[in-house]
Formats: structure tokens, sequence, C-alpha cells
């Protein structure tokens, strides 16, 4: 094979490195100018976060006290909360107190002190101290019964402040704007998405086994595992909406708290969005349902590949690895990220406020960019390796002579095809940026006024058109890899190689793929829906998140690719196959000295598949004998 390392590559190759570069000096700023326990645990109004022991900040007074057994946020006045001082509390205050009498004693006896921390427990009831208020030195009597959530206390009935109060609490805890309260409950909820995502693990492990086994088996069950979950993860959003309907028109403070994001409005939303996809689903797999034989015998063949290569199924495995090493360092990249900006002194009151950097919402994209090109970047090295494996398996004609093809296969990708991997992945990053800035900008638009409405439609047009053009551009990147791995071209000549090749074969691409395609994303959509059905039924019964059906759909979209990685293997040894095919069949033509590299079961299986698309297409078709019976004429 040539490696030759077209310009384009190398410059792909610079322009990621120097792009990590910027990552790691974002990550070493947040990491120094950050703390990602502000966000999870809170703070009070001398900068000390509540349940850790802090170290002093210059200049200002009570900050850098041992908070390590006070875990919650008391303010001292919930009639004007936004400008309340707070400080760091044992626990909150179970029941109503009215006086300050009342105030010392439940001091004493609980260990929790509500007045700020120069107050002696003494002059709690001193009638000569100030009396409390907005600024202290106690709080506002009467103090509400309260309860933590979030680490922050909150008066646990409307009726005793009410539900202006209310409103007015929940608004000041969700003046954190939609990602940093995302953020927060992944603080609080990163083990569980953790396990959910070991789920997702072992869910693609079982498929996987099963499609190397009992390829007819799996085929069908695949089917009926969709339309199953489909249904049963369709009906458990629309009860959960239900429920929580139910739950928000009874209580009012659980409205003001989740505000729109967490409402039934998103819970209806899913459902109907569900409900949709699932009758789209169910008409799909009828209509494919005729062609499930050919995709039996697709899978075998490719089942003779992995057999003759079974580390092949190791490989996910590795990826999946490197996946969640890089999402969980990036996830805690955005906590300190979100949180790095400076602790400003008022002068007079000597409290502190946290004011952000103003350059933080230009390194919060740039990290967003990096993740989604490391991403692209991280599955396209699989595809590369396996695509070489699968070449070199292929265009070996002794089999019994082939060594370690997969750690050669490593090898070239790690000296000749970085370049050709970033390149590929950063054109999938140009296409999926504009499209969540699209969704984000729709996002903004919605609630306006009729040209708000038209534009918001616009939108919608743009970014449909956007994942189309995305999803064409992934499988041409796919096709592009499976040509550089056997050719060792660059990657703009091998996704012209590779676009040619599809096109002028356009129907045996569509015999042979369309229906392995999309058995295989069946796959993934049910491992995705189960696991997004376990989290559901973990995280509606944990208290303390903020958005849990957000937090059920990032870890969604983990399954996913997950259940890519590891379903990607038969996908792309199914496709290097085809194109090493039609290779094999411009540069042989099967006479002496030029005899095809592919086995007759693999020519059979196309030219069959080939036929029975014809007869499906058009019934009329005679039916002119299967390639066996044409060989042996």
């Amino acid at each position: 094979m040539k490696k030759p390392r077209g310009c384009t590559d190398v410059v792909a190759l610079m322009l990621f490195l120097l792009f990590w570069g910027g990552m790691i000096v974002i990550a070493a700023f947040s990491f120094t100018f950050g703390d990602a326990k502000r966000l999870i645990y809170g703070y009070d109004s001398y900068g000390n976060i509540c349940g850790k022991n802090n170290t002093p900040i210059m200049n200002l007074t009570y900050s850098g006290i041992d908070m390590t057994d006070k875990k919650y946020v008391f303010f001292f006045d919930l009639w004007s909360v936004r400008e309340s001082r707070c400080i760091c509390v044992r626990e909150c205050p179970p029941a109503t107190i009215s006086t300050r009498t009342m105030l010392e004693d439940y001091a004493r006896e609980s260990g929790s002190f509500l007045c700020d921390y120069d107050v002696p427990i003494n002059d709690y009831s001193n009638q000569m101290l100030a009396p409390g208020g907005t600024k202290g030195p106690c709080p506002k009597l009467n103090v509400p019964k309260q309860l933590p959530v979030l680490n922050r206390c909150i008066p646990a009935d409307i009726a005793e402040v009410g539900a202006e109060v209310m409103e007015d609490v929940y608004a000041f805890l969700n003046d954190n704007d939609l990602v940093q309260s995302v953020l927060m409950d992944l603080g609080n909820g990163w083990s569980l998405m953790i396990l959910l995502s070991f789920i997702a693990v072992l869910l693609s492990l079982i498929i996987m086994v099963m499609m190397h086994w009992m390829a007819a088996v799996i085929v069908y069950l695949l089917c009926i595992l969709a339309m199953l979950g489909s249904l049963v993860g369709t009906a458990l959003l629309w009860f959960n909406y239900v429920i929580v309907k139910k739950k928000l028109d009874s209580t009012v403070e659980e409205r003001t708290l989740v505000s729109w994001c967490s409402d039934e409005t998103l819970f209806l939303t899913f459902s109907i969005v569900a409900t949709v996809l699932t009758v789209i689903l169910f008409l799909i797999i009828l209509v494919m349902f005729k062609r499930m034989k050919l995709t039996v015998a697709l899978f075998g063949e490719a089942g003779k590949v992995v057999r003759s290569m079974p580390c092949l199924l190791m490989q996910p495995l590795y990826t999946f690895l490197v996946l969640i090493a890089f999402i969980l360092y990036w996830m805690t990249v955005m906590m300190f990220l979100n949180t790095a900006g400076a602790i400003i002194k008022d002068p007079e009151t000597n409290e502190t406020k946290f004011q952000k950097a103003p350059w933080l919402q230009s390194f919060w994209w740039y990290q967003v960019v990096g993740f989604l090109w490391t991403c692209e970047f991280i599955l396209g090295c699989q595809q590369m390796v396996v695509a070489g494996a699968v070449a070199s398996w292929y265009f070996t004609r002794d089999k019994n002579e082939l060594k370690d093809p997969i750690g050669k296969s490593r090898c070239r990708l790690i000296i000749h095809h970085l370049g050709t991997v970033a390149l590929g992945a950063f054109i999938i990053t140009l296409v999926k940026l504009p499209r969540l800035i699209l969704i984000w900008v729709q996002e903004k638009l919605k609630g306006g006024d009729s040209n708000s409405t038209c534009t918001e439609w616009c939108l919608k047009c743009c970014t449909c058109c956007l994942w189309c053009l995305e999803k064409c551009l992934i499988y041409l990147n796919h096709n592009a890899y499976t040509i550089t791995a056997y050719e060792g071209s660059s990657f703009c000549p091998a996704a012209k190689k590779a676009f040619n090749t599809l096109f002028s074969n356009a129907l045996q691409v569509a015999a042979i793929n369309s229906v392995g395609d999309f058995v295989l994303f069946l796959g993934k959509l049910a491992i995705t829906g189960f696991t997004g059905l376990i989290g559901i039924l973990i995280f509606q019964n944990q208290p303390g998140y903020n958005y849990y059906a957000i937090l059920v759909l990032i870890v969604c979209v983990f399954a996913f690719f997950i259940a890519h990685c590891f379903l990607s293997v038969y996908e792309m040894v199914i496709d290097t196959l085809f194109l090493c095919f039609c290779e094999d069949q411009n540069m042989n033509d099967g006479s002496s000295g030029r005899e095809y590299y592919m086995e007759k079961s693999l020519m059979e299986f196309v030219n069959n598949s080939t036929a029975a698309l014809k007869r499906l297409e058009n019934p009329s078709t005679p039916r002119d004998g299967t390639a066996e019976e044409r060989n042996s004429m």
C-alpha cells in the first residue's frame, strides 16, 4: 500500500494539535481561577464554600472558615432573598422560629447557628442586639420551616411565606442560566450517569455477541426490541407527563423551582415527539421487512471477517474508555470554567459577590467546538483501524499468512493517517456546529411574535437541511477512511474515489447497505431507548435535581455514542467489504493471473441481493436464477 501524506491532512493535524493546545490553556485557566465546588455546594456572603474547609481570601473578613460540618446555605431574609446576607449552617430550621429566645434555644439544641459568625450564642436573645433583617446580624423573624434543596435552605410550606416569596426564592435559585444549572446537576449525578453508561456498554456487548453467533435471530429480535422499546418508552413518557402535571398543578413551589425546562411542557414535548417517531419507526419496519433475509446473509458474511479477527470486537471497548475519559475531563473543565471569575468585596457591607469573567462565553464555545471535533476524531480513529484490518484481510489470498492485521492497522493510523481522520472530523464539526447554533437560536425565539415564528420555521428548515448534509458527510467519511486504509491516499482523493464508487454502484449500495444500516440503527435505538428508560426510573426517584429530564437526555446521547462505537464495527466491516469488492472487480476479471480476492460466497451474496432488490422494485422482473446457477451454466 502507498502511504502518501497529503498537504491538507498535515495542515488538519497541525490545526487539531494547536486547537488542543488552546483547550489545555483554557483548562489550566479554569482550574486556576474556577472552583466547581462553588457551583455544586453554594457559598456564603463571605466567599466560604459550604461543606468545605476554606482558605482565606485576601482582605475579606470571615473568609477561610472551616465549613465541613455546615453544608447548607441559609438566607437571613427570604422576603428579600436577592439582597439578603447568607451564611453556612449545619441544618435548615425544621420548625418555625418566631422569637429570639426560640432562636437561641434552637442553636443550643441543634448546634446550627443562624446568626452571623461573630455573634455569640449568648447574645441571640439580647434585646440590645440590632434587629434581624436582610443584612443581619440575625435572620428576620419569623423564620419559616425550611428544607434543603440543592444545598440551599428554602421554605417548606408555601402557606407560611406566601406564593410571591416562594416564586422569588426559586427565581433566585434559577438565576443561574440553564447551562450552569445543568452543570450543577451533572456534578450531583455523575456517578449515576457513569452507571447508566456501563449499562449501555453491557447492552451493546450482548447485541454484538448475539449478532456474531445468531445473525438470523438478532435481526428479527432487534426489530421487535425497537418496536417494544419505542412503545414502552413512549408510554412511560406520557405516564411521567401525567404525574408531573398533577404534581405541578397541586404544588406551586415545584412549578416555580423547575422553571420552564422541567415542567409538564418538556415532558409533553418529549411524549409527542416519541409518539411521532414510534409511528414512523413502525412504518419503516413494515416496508423493510421483506428485505430482512438479505440482511441475515449480509451479517453472515460480516461474521466471517469477525471470526477471523475476533479482536475487532475489543476495539469499541478501547474507544469507549477513551471517550469516557475525554467526556469526564471535558465536563470537569466546563464546571470549573463556569465558575471562573473574581470574588468582589462590597466595602460598605463587607460582603462578597462572585463576578464571572467577561470572556467566559468565548471560552465556552471554544470548548464546545473542541468537544465535537475530538469526539468525531476518536470515532474516526476506530473506523480507520477497523477499515484497515478488514482491507488487509480481504486483499490477502492466504488468510493463514495474515499476522496481527489490527495492530498493523493501528500503526498505519498513528504514523500516516491521523491527519486524514482530523480533517474528516473537522468537516463533520463544521456542519454540526452551525446546526447546534441554529437550535439554540430557535430556543431563544420561542414564544415571540408572528415574525419570530416565521423566522423559527425557516431556522427549522435550515437545521433539517444541515442534519441531512451531516449524515451524508458522515457516510462519505466512513467510505473515505476505507479507501485511505487500503490505498494509503490522503482524505480528499479518498473521498472523491469513495463518492464515485458509491455513485457508480448505487443499486448495489441500496441492496447491501440500506437494510443492514437500518438494522444496526435499530440496535442503536434499542440500546439508547432501554438506557433512557432505566435512567428515567432512576432519576425520577432521586431528589435534588433541577432538570432531571435533561440529565436523562444527556444519558441517552451518551448511550447512542456508546452503541455507535460498538455496532459501527459491523457497519464498518460491511462498508469496507463492499468497497473492497468494487475495487476487486475493477482490478481483476477472474481470469488466470487476475483472480478475484473475494470469496465465492461474497460474490453470490452481492449478485443475489442486487437481483432481489430489482425484483422488489419491479415484481415483473423475471428470475434469471441465482449466481450459483449462472456459474454452473
